[in-house]
């Protein structure tokens, strides 16, 4: 399903709901549009930017999302390391003025932004309206009482992600998520202020149960209808109910409601069917409100024997962890790039989602809604214990409280959205000299549980880490009662302090694979998922053989490790020493139905935290896919493993020296056993079994070609094969699509491939491809997948890595056709068009 399809689906409710719900009205009593077109950017820390009279007229113009780093230089000098992706950081300055209509005069404005890292301050016409330092959070204020009705305001944010290191990975920089602008009137729904649960649902009968948050803005008490209305994937009314409220001067109320539905379409993996709450609130006979809020029903339950069971049936959670950059695009969100992620994992038979380790975009949850994927929306990565020299950890005591409610509140209306994590691998899970300096006045401060001075003092650390822990769950547990608590551990030890809190719902590990069958008698009536699994090393196109050697980098988490390749085996044989193969945790968990799933760490290569290397290295080698989206040759195990399509996946290429030992790989289902073939010749019959999900042999290269065939019953079923590819001839463009929309945000990823005169990939083609677009699109992006190269990701050139590079092209706003030229010496140039309209 694509997000073209969405839109239109959602615009097509919206105008129903629009036309005549309420009743007619001169203005719509809710407005909330796009406010990222039109800013100027400055890359500089002038606090007089702030001012309505500041000269920036030499400033940058731009449109939101916008991560200034991602078009930066990598440099060994950056202070962020090759932890967060050796680009720069630094402060940066927007400002974008408006003019407020006097028609809507006596209208409340408000600015929500959607994420900005970090530290972000906000001022409207030079006046500060807060800041903001957790650079995932989404936040917004009231610009009311500071706007000049019909004449020009000015909006102005600094960003200041200057100190680093302050994150383990990638985080980019600036306005890197949506921003708009919300008009209402005095009586509206309040922020994040619709609460929707599914009380009981199966084929037959559903009931619903509705908190909706309302605020007064008057300084008279006032009465009103709330009306509820649920309506179906093609707006057509199901159900509705209405409520009295009485809210008085300046304060807020909550209506409670429920609705009945009669055969509900229920959500599930296959088949998120969704729902739109439409709430309306009727004040004297008018509409003051109108309030959109996607639902999806369904039930489901974490057990300690069978797992995760999703509307009555069992249901292995096969996920991902995902970090937020989107690659040779950074941080700035592009919901057509997230969308695309999201296709590329489900067509590998991926159904879950770990949005690790820190809010994700409003987006990203939007489609998972959509397209069916079991989410851990996870808050925080550190707590008080700092894990990086600039990170959270200090502003924790101060903003954790604010964040999880902000968090909490937006995000507990998705479907999608299955579990809550408060944590990954935070140090609070063990007891050390840093934390003994605690005060027991700084404990109680951060508690609030007025526990007493005797109390902390008896107990010690381990009373405060489990405190804390059971502060955060049970905050999480006021605001959504309906989702379990996790967090993801790395200590499995039952007297890790988390687990000793006995807050968390659901026991979560990070690795440790060799403790997980003694997780039922250690945490007995507990259900358990892995929060995290593997974190096994790949380079997309590198075989080291013998691929039965395995290849455990680094030696220690923090031992420095070097190899001259800087590259990492796609053998499935090459993990760090805290994680483990692919295939051993697929095995573990076919043998264990307690375990709920996993969440493999990573769906998609990230940029930064380049385990096992450090520089030239700049981004990971954990993922399935590469950072171009490119699929790794593990993607097919995973897709033989957790998909019905026939997959027949050989591997690594056919280019050798003459006589050399290669080891030959298959990925296959469907199937009761494969035979490899080489130039004709049968190399045996393989078969796999409980404890090998793949299948080997160890030929002697030569020139010509390698096959394997598949057979079921006797009977062919499947069939690949492998040439020899010769020198390189040409180049190939595949467009993922050849039609967008004409509105100056879609994509087209371009694939592009050197091929030898007879159409085969040159498999250690490194040649350097540059492009030449004529039309109506821009380049917004180049990549090939590679962790160590350091050419820039905005540019109109790039090298093919293992014979393969990345060309994103952006839609400028306007119709018509384009036409991408890719050219490179030597080689016989390629050209594709693509189609806005």
């Amino acid at each position: 399903m694509s997000y073209r399809f969405i839109r239109t689906v959602i615009i097509g409710l919206c105008s129903v709901f629009l036309l005549g719900a309420c009743g007619p009205m001169p203005l719509e009593p809710r407005e909330r549009t796009s406010f990222n077109a039109g800013w100027l950017f400055s890359f500089n820390d002038d606090f007089l930017a702030a001012q309505p009279d500041f000269a920036d007229s030499d400033w940058r113009k731009l449109d939101l999302p916008h991560d200034w780093a991602i078009e930066g230089d990598f440099s060994e000098d950056n202070p962020s390391g090759t932890g967060g992706g050796a680009l720069p950081g630094g402060v940066g300055w927007y400002r974008k003025t408006f003019v407020p209509d006097m028609a809507d005069k006596g209208k409340h404005f408000r600015i929500e932004f959607d994420g900005v890292y970090m530290n972000a301050e906000v001022f409207v016409n030079g006046v500060s309206l807060g800041k903001r330092p957790y650079g995932y959070i989404s936040f917004g204020y009231d610009l009311t009482p500071y706007l000049k009705w019909g004449e020009e305001n000015l909006i102005a944010v600094r960003v200041d992600n200057a100190e680093q290191p302050n994150s383990r990975w990638y985080s980019g920089c600036g306005i890197y998520r949506n921003v708009w602008l919300v008009k209402t009137g005095d009586v509206c729904v309040a922020e994040w202020g619709t609460y929707v649960t599914t009380v009981k649902a199966d084929r037959k009968h559903a009931l619903l149960k509705l908190v909706t948050t309302l605020k007064n803005q008057k300084d008279t008490d006032v009465n009103v209808v709330v009306r509820s209305i649920l309506k179906d994937a093609e707006g057509k009314e199901v159900t509705r109910s209405e409520s009295p409220l009485s809210i008085s001067a300046a304060g807020h109320s909550d209506a409670s409601q429920e609705l009945a539905v009669d055969s509900p379409q229920l959500w599930e993996v296959e088949h998120p069917y969704m729902y739109s709450l439409v709430t309306e609130v009727v004040e004297e006979g008018q509409c003051a409100d109108r309030y959109i809020t996607p639902v999806g029903i369904r039930t489901f339950s974490f057990d300690a024997s069978q797992g995760f069971v999703l509307n009555g049936k069992p249901t292995q959670i096969n996920g991902v962890c995902m970090h937020h950059d989107l690659g040779c695009l950074g941080a700035a969100v592009h919901t057509r790039a997230i969308e695309r992620q999201l296709q590329i994992l489900k067509e590998m038979g991926c159904n879950g989602i770990r949005c690790s380790h820190n809010p994700p975009a409003p987006e990203l949850l939007d489609l998972c809604d959509r397209m069916g994927f079991i989410v851990m929306d996870e808050a925080f990565d550190m707590w008080r214990k700092k894990k990086t020299a600039h990170d959270y950890s200090r502003y924790f005591d101060e903003w954790h409280e604010r964040d999880l409610r902000d968090f909490i509140l937006r995000d507990r209306n998705h479907p999608s959205v299955f579990m809550w994590s408060i944590g990954n691998e935070v140090l609070e899970q063990w007891s050390d000299a840093q934390a003994d300096t605690l005060s027991l006045e700084e404990a109680n401060l951060i508690l609030n549980f007025g526990h007493s001075a005797d109390m902390l003092a008896k107990e010690g650390e381990e009373s405060v880490n489990s405190l804390l822990t059971r502060k955060l769950a049970g905050f999480v547990k006021a605001l959504d009662s309906t989702r379990p608590v996790t967090a993801g551990c790395n200590e499995p030890n039952p007297a890790n302090h988390l687990f000793r809190s006995g807050a968390l719902d659901i026991i979560g590990y990070n690795y440790h694979n060799a403790n997980i069958p003694a997780v039922p008698e250690n945490f007995p009536g507990k259900p358990f998922i892995i929060t995290e699994s593997n974190s096994a090393l790949m380079t997309r196109g590198y075989y080291r053989m013998p691929s039965d050697s395995m290849f455990i980098w680094p030696e220690r988490w923090d031992k420095p490790f070097y190899d001259s390749t800087y590259a990492c085996s796609s053998y499935d044989n090459c993990h760090t020493p805290w994680g483990s193969t692919h295939e051993e945790t697929l095995k573990l968990i076919k043998k264990n139905d307690f375990i709920s799933g996993q969440y493999v760490w990573t769906g998609f290569d990230y940029i930064g935290e380049p385990t096992p290397y450090g520089w030239p290295a700049r981004s990971s080698y954990f993922g399935i896919v590469d950072l171009a989206g490119f699929p790794k040759d593990v993607y097919y195990l995973y897709q033989s493993e957790w998909t019905d399509r026939q997959v027949l996946h050989l591997f690594p290429h056919w280019n050798w020296t003459p006589g050399q030992e290669v080891d030959m790989w298959c990925y296959y289902n469907l199937a009761d056993e494969v035979e490899l073939f080489v130039n004709g010749k049968s190399q045996g019959i393989r078969r796999k079994n409980d404890d090998c999900l793949h299948a080997a042999w160890r030929v002697n290269y030569e020139p010509g070609s390698v096959k394997v065939v598949a057979r079921k019953q006797g009977k062919v079923v499947a069939e690949k094969e492998i040439q020899t590819a010769g020198a390189p001839e040409k180049i190939r463009l595949t467009p993922d699509r050849r039609t967008l929309e004409a509105d100056g945000k879609d994509l087209s990823f371009v694939t592009v491939e050197v091929l030898d005169d007879k159409g085969n990939l040159c498999p250690d083609a490194d040649n350097l491809v540059r492009f030449e677009v004529e039309g109506n699109l821009t380049i917004a992006g180049v990549d090939n997948g590679s962790p160590t190269s350091m050419e820039r990701f905005k540019d109109n050139k790039r090298k093919a890595f293992h014979g393969k590079c990345l060309v994103v092209l952006q839609n400028d706003g306007t119709s018509g056709t384009a036409r991408l030229k890719a050219i490179s010496e030597g080689l016989e140039e390629a050209v594709v068009e693509i189609v806005s309209e």
